[in-house]
């Protein structure tokens, strides 16, 4: 199905949670302080899953937070301050999963599928509409817009070139693995976005199974002329 698995939304999860100190450990004011930045955060990523950011109020955060009012404008002292932060960190933490994934692929693991799973976690859960939120919220907002856009490149780029580097090593030329990503992350990219209007999983497996075709007809091609064309 096409949708993000439930061992990606368990991973994600354990990502985000805070690691609490052992009983008798006693944290420094700046691990407090990170506490509660954190705690923060991941309340406003919460709320922009559930309500958009025209839905984000700044006093639901900190209630959500168990923050103080002071204590959230002391760490941010604006609604889109915080609404940056909360898009650097669902874009930081699904960032961290895709290359977690793309180290653990194995040699007989079907690369061009794993990369396909990876984009479909991604671009098919709340994270990405939370993001895509944010970006056309910048109609009205360029700053919004440019530092999520920011973050993306910071966060997005890594991931791509930990899967154009598995490419790579399976002997693909590091151009025509750029190529595969790109085509294979455009692909089903499109497809999250027409699945915000029309939803038909059948089809567009399918039409990830058309494109996969294709790719490793390319890949295969890329792999004879390397060997001079002998078959």
């Amino acid at each position: 199905m096409l949708k993000s698995e439930p061992a990606y939304e368990s991973a994600k999860a354990d990502a985000a949670r805070p690691r609490k100190p052992g009983k008798t450990a006693r944290r420094t004011q700046t691990e407090r302080s990170e506490d509660t930045r954190l705690r923060l955060v991941e309340a406003a990523a919460k709320i922009l899953h559930r309500k958009g950011y025209a839905g984000l109020r700044t006093a639901e955060v900190s209630r959500v937070a168990k923050v103080s009012r002071g204590g959230q404008l002391h760490h941010f002292p604006t609604k889109d301050s915080l609404v940056i932060a909360a898009a650097e960190h669902i874009l930081k933490r699904s960032s961290e999963l895709g290359r977690r994934r793309a180290v653990e692929v194995a040699a007989s693991d079907d690369a061009i599928e794993a990369i396909i799973q990876d984009a479909i976690d991604f671009f098919f859960s709340d994270d990405f509409v939370t993001i895509l939120d944010l970006v056309l919220s910048g109609s009205k907002n360029a700053n919004i817009r440019d530092r999520v856009y920011a973050s993306a490149r910071t966060y997005r780029l890594p991931v791509e070139s930990a899967w154009i580097d598995v490419l790579v090593k399976r002997g693909l030329p590091g151009a025509d693995a750029e190529k595969v990503l790109w085509v294979t992350v455009s692909v089903v990219r499109g497809l999250a976005l027409r699945a915000l209007w029309q939803k038909d999983e059948a089809l567009f497996r399918s039409v990830l199974d058309a494109t996969k075709a294709m790719l490793l007809c390319h890949w295969d091609s890329v792999l004879k002329s390397k060997r001079g064309g002998k078959k």
